[in-house]
């Protein structure tokens, strides 16, 4: 290792900092031979400014509630925050942890992961989710800031930063969020758009030609454009985004990629991959730093970071007592401040759901719109909506209105014809100040919205699906509209947990299951037909839906079954009937209840033995879906009655006769066992 170089200690520390930054991605990507290293020394410079001059956060405490958010929606550039995380002290980010890019056990991985990593306050890669995801943070900020400011203590008053790509901005989600974020006028919401004109197969120009500051100004933003490389622009751009009221900023920063890389920036060769040891040479002697030297960290920029956490502590100290005092004179606000942020619950949550009466035949999406009424009085960090379908999906309660320009105080979301969008700002919210988002639409359009949801599910977010219309009975709309491989598509997800009711009290516990699992999402997947309510003093009680599966009825209690049942949603009844009707013949019959796989496999050996004796191999599994997955529950003795091919138009009891789901059926498929 070299020592420094004479210059370190009269250069600017404007332009050290950057350097530094551009050379600590290099010695990474090249030390992994893989990577990106185009965005992190293009966006350099924009980055110290932002870091260094504009953003409030403490990296002695990565969860205070007040930090400014950064998120880094063009993820592949990973490198970028990982440099930053490191210079600006957050403890866990060592020298080490940036030696071991991309490699097993690191917190430095390709993409960044909020899960995993301090600092990363969403995980990005899929371009385009970190736009949506800025404008969940950025409406949660405007939430807190409605519920919980007064004219003397603005106790939530932070802002949202972004970086977003050429490729962040091809996606349509960033269309469907930039629209919404313009629409509700989110003044806390910063985009810097690095605008380098590179993608992988080349130039932009082969694909895009979009004139982007009139699409912002389309979308009721504040458009500034500047030299993204000019550190006196990006500051100026800055100080006046500070400025604008009503209406989100765009930065459009011209930049140049691989900035530093005498021959490859500027060119699509700097997007990716390791710039190999020749070029990364020539990088560091254009920059003026030492060619043996790898993951310097110059004494200078140590003592300008160390200097600089001073003022972020002091930033968190101020906040502090600023809240002390609010806490002071609104101890109930306080309260609720901190009941939100550890998500607390009213002791008797359950006793408060409704009870819903036997024998009336109740559409689990109806028994959802009441249950969420509840709901709503009784969990005030419970927000969502819809897009544009809360007529349908009964998710809009009108006792706690809209969020909307003029009242960031609303809890009901109106996200638009947006299903992708809504998706990646639920998991914005998901990650703000203990907030619990939900977003609903029909069951088919997850179609829309499988990255967001699957981001959640690797994230660990809590955030909510409500998805309704579930199966073929959806009816005259015909197979556009009737998801038959969508439950399996997302049972395949891990840590999801996806809840299919069976009936209306069920749907009353699939909601407390989900509000009560905090680590990942939920999908609740509800009935448009009416379907119906068991008479609980027959069968066992819908709170064993909280282990996933429980036996509903048997016939014989005690004994061995001689063949189980087994139903999820609405063909839980068709189980329930063609067990009663076999049983009405001398047969041992168990019907078990299986809403929710995942939270079924969560339980313990012997109680999934309770329900599923490994000695009764006869089963029948009755679901309005495809049969994927199900050998798990039937085993190789039983079969499935279900839907393995697409649906049609016609009123939804047409459909359950063409397709075999009827009683009369179940039970012939069972009788064929015995």
């Amino acid at each position: 290792m070299s020592q420094e170089p004479a210059s370190f200690a009269t250069e600017p520390i404007e332009s050290l900092v950057p350097k530094t930054i551009q050379t600590l991605v290099v010695d990474a990507v090249e030390k992994a031979k893989s990577g990106h290293c185009g965005l992190p020394m293009g966006c350099a410079d924009f980055a110290f400014v932002l870091w260094t001059k504009y953003l409030k956060f403490n990296p002695a405490n990565p969860h205070w509630a007040n930090r400014d958010r950064f998120v880094l929606s063009a993820g592949h550039g990973s490198m970028l925050i990982y440099s930053l995380l490191h210079l600006t002290g957050f403890e866990k980010m060592t020298l080490d942890q940036l030696k071991n890019f991309r490699q097993w056990g690191s917190l430095t991985p390709g993409h960044p992961e909020s899960h995993e990593t301090e600092g990363v306050e969403v995980t990005t890669g899929p371009l385009g989710q970190g736009t949506g995801n800025s404008v969940g943070i950025a409406i949660g900020q405007k939430f807190f800031a409605a519920t919980f400011n007064t004219p003397d203590f603005p106790v939530s008053d932070h802002k949202v930063y972004a970086i977003v790509s050429d490729g962040d901005l091809q996606e349509g989600v960033s269309h469907e969020a930039a629209a919404l974020a313009g629409h509700l006028g989110l003044d806390n919401l910063v985009w810097f758009y690095d605008d380098n004109s590179v993608s992988i197969e080349g130039m932009t120009s082969l694909s895009y030609s979009d004139d982007v500051p009139s699409r912002f100004k389309g979308y009721h933003w504040h458009v500034i454009s500047i030299n993204g490389n000019d550190q006196q622009q990006i500051d100026a751009a800055l100080k006046e985004a500070q400025t604008i009221k009503g209406q989100p900023t765009i930065i459009i920063g011209k930049t140049i990629i691989g900035h530093g890389s005498p021959k490859l920036q500027g060119t699509p060769k700097a997007h990716s991959d390791a710039f190999g040891a020749e070029e990364v040479a020539a990088t560091k002697r254009n920059l003026g730093w030492p060619e043996d030297a790898q993951f310097l960290v110059p004494q200078r920029v140590k003592e300008f970071f160390a200097d600089k956490r001073k003022t972020w502590a002091k930033e968190e100290a101020d906040w502090n007592k600023l809240f002390a005092d609010f806490k002071a004179k609104n101890p109930e606000k306080a309260q609720l401040w901190q009941d939100f942020i550890d998500k607390k619950f009213p002791a008797n949550l359950d006793s408060l759901l409704p009870v819903f009466p036997a024998g009336k035949a109740v559409a689990t999406r109806n028994a959802g719109g009441d249950i969420l009424k509840v709901l709503f009085g009784a969990i005030p960090n419970l927000i969502g909506g819809s897009a544009d379908l809360a007529p349908s999906t009964k998710t809009w309660i009108k006792e706690f209105g809209s969020f909307e320009k003029n009242n960031y105080g609303g809890r009901n979301l109106h996200f638009g014809i947006r299903e992708h969008g809504m998706g990646t700002i639920c998991n914005g919210l998901a990650t703000y100040n203990g907030l619990i988002p939900f977003g609903s639409t029909f069951f088919v359009f997850t179609d829309y919205m499988r990255p967001p949801i699957r981001l959640s599910a690797l994230s660990a977010l809590q955030t909510i699906y409500v998805f309704t219309h579930d199966s073929i009975f959806v009816g005259e709309d015909g197979p556009t509209h009737e998801p038959v491989e969508h439950l399996a598509a997302l049972r395949a997800i891990p840590r999801i947990h996806v809840i299919r009711p069976g009936d209306a009290n069920e749907t009353s516990y699939a909601w407390l299951a989900a509000l009560h699992y905090k680590t990942g999402p939920t999908a609740l997947t509800l009935t448009r037909q009416n379907i119906p309510t068991f008479d609980r003093t027959k069968t066992a009680p819908a709170s064993g839906l909280l282990k996933g599966g429980y036996t509903l009825w048997e016939s014989k209690a005690g004994a061995t079954p001689e063949i189980i049942f087994i139903g999820t949603g609405s063909e839980l009844a068709l189980a329930y009937d063609a067990g009663q009707k076999l049983a009405e013949q001398g047969k041992a019959v168990r019907v078990v209840s299986l809403p929710s796989w995942e939270l079924f496999e969560d339980q313990d050996q012997a109680y999934r033995d309770s329900v599923f004796p490994p000695a009764v191999t006869k089963r029948v599994a009755v679901e309005a879906g495809i049969h994927q997955g199900w050998e798990r529950y039937t085993t190789t003795s039983g079969k499935f009655v279900g839907v393995d091919k697409f649906g049609a138009s016609a009123p939804y009891e047409r459909l359950q006769k063409e397709y075999g789901l009827t009683v009369e059926h179940v039970l012939e498929t069972a009788k064929s066992l015995l």
